[in-house]
């Protein structure tokens, strides 16, 4: 099997150290955007024919299986101590990784109709309570159900009182279609990538609570959220409780590990403060996402958040401003600062949120390329490329 990692003669006289982490410092720093090396294997790919390149998700596992020979010298390097130890402690009893125990919740069937009990429930259909029930069992804690709250701080009661807010944002004000929910695995670790926007992460939350609605045993996707976002006061409890998490290295490998969904926004800070002139494009994205999929062997599943570039555009950001406050941004939108905080109301725009083909790099790849770092950013590209595609086709 040919490598397309390798770049040309001369383009790249940096030593590679196949140890190395390609997270870096921190799995969402290093980004990616339009640099020389992507732009030159572009032109290879179309200059080698005889060579396969990634144009489709739908690869031929046949052709790539996991105990196919590795041909490629550097994908024979020893992983680092650590990482040994977490593949070991990745199975049980010699197990291997699809088969370890999940953190699952049980197919809609499996869960009795429940009654409601105080205002909030009585708020919520039915059907929908059901599916919030079903929740419930991600906090499972040795069988032993009446736990409140999972490691990350996970509270089913939480969800369940903010939901009718939620969901009628959903319902109502943002009015959100959907499609793609069938390229979602039912089980399993799965990583979620879409695009960002729209300043007050109304984008996110709406995609959380679509992916409830439409799948089967409902998922809750775990955001990785800013760590600024994690400071504030009150607002990093909110995040905790419904289910969203500090991104960390650690946190992200750990959800993972227990087959969550994990979405991210690899566009990150730079995704929700783009002016309106940049709406619809994405911004280049952090890396770490990758590394992450590769080991943990998960599928990344682009999705596309059409709307939220809309519902609230910045006309301008103060940066100078912004860094002497503190801030990610200071906007200067149609309403805000003339409106005051009402001004940061998002306007009533209809939602879409598309999800594409799953992208196995793993089954080509395997876990320890991870460790390369060329590789991984241009996995990362291939990842940006197909939700730009998604958000150009739908908005």
């Amino acid at each position: 099997m040919k490598n397309f990692e390798k770049p040309p003669e001369g383009l790249d006289k940096t030593p590679s150290n196949p140890t190395r982490s390609a997270l870096g410092r921190d799995p969402f720093e290093e980004a990616v955007g339009d640099e020389p090396f992507i732009e030159r294997l572009d032109e290879l790919e179309t200059r080698l024919p005889s060579r396969r390149a990634y144009r489709d998700p739908e690869w031929d596992a046949a052709e790539f299986r996991q105990d196919e020979p590795v041909r490629d010298a550097r994908r024979q390097s020893v992983p680092p101590p650590q990482r040994i130890e977490r593949s070991r402690k990745s199975r049980q009893n010699g197990a291997p990784l699809a088969r370890r125990r999940w953190a699952t919740t049980p197919l809609l069937s499996q869960i009795e109709p429940t009654e409601a009990h105080g205002l909030a429930e009585r708020l919520i259909p039915p059907e929908e309570r059901r599916r919030l029930a079903a929740l419930s069992h991600l906090v499972d804690a040795d069988g032993q159900q009446e736990a409140r709250y999972d490691r990350f701080g996970f509270s089913p009661a939480a969800i369940k009182n903010s939901f009718p807010l939620f969901y009628a944002l959903y319902r109502f004000y943002f009015r959100v279609r959907s499609e793609g929910h069938r390229n979602v695995p039912t089980e399993g670790p799965v990583v979620l990538a879409g695009n960002h926007g729209g300043l007050l992460p109304f984008d996110g939350a709406m995609a959380i609570v679509d992916l409830v609605l439409n799948t089967d045993p409902p998922r809750l996707a775990r955001t990785i959220i800013d760590r600024w976002a994690g400071s504030l006061p009150w607002v990093n409890i909110f995040y905790a409780r419904v289910g969203q998490v500090i991104g960390t290295r650690e946190n992200f490998a750990d959800l993972l590990d227990e087959g969550q969904v994990v979405m991210v926004f690899p566009e990150g800070i730079d995704g929700i403060r783009k002016t309106i002139a940049h709406r619809h494009r994405l911004q280049p994205f952090r890396v770490g996402f990758i590394e992450h999929a590769l080991r943990a062997r998960a599928p990344i599943v682009p999705m596309a958040i059409i709307g939220s570039d809309n519902q609230m555009p910045i006309l301008y950001d103060i940066k100078p401003l912004a860094r002497s406050l503190g801030l990610p941004v200071a906007p200067i939108t149609p309403t805000f600062p003339l409106l005051g905080p009402l001004g940061l109301l998002p306007y009533p725009v209809r939602y879409k949120i598309v999800y594409g083909e799953p992208l196995r790099f793993h089954e080509r790849f395997g876990p320890e390329s991870a460790d390369d770092p060329r590789l991984v950013r241009y996995l990362a590209s291939q990842v940006r490329r197909r939700i730009q595609l998604l958000v150009d086709r739908n908005h």
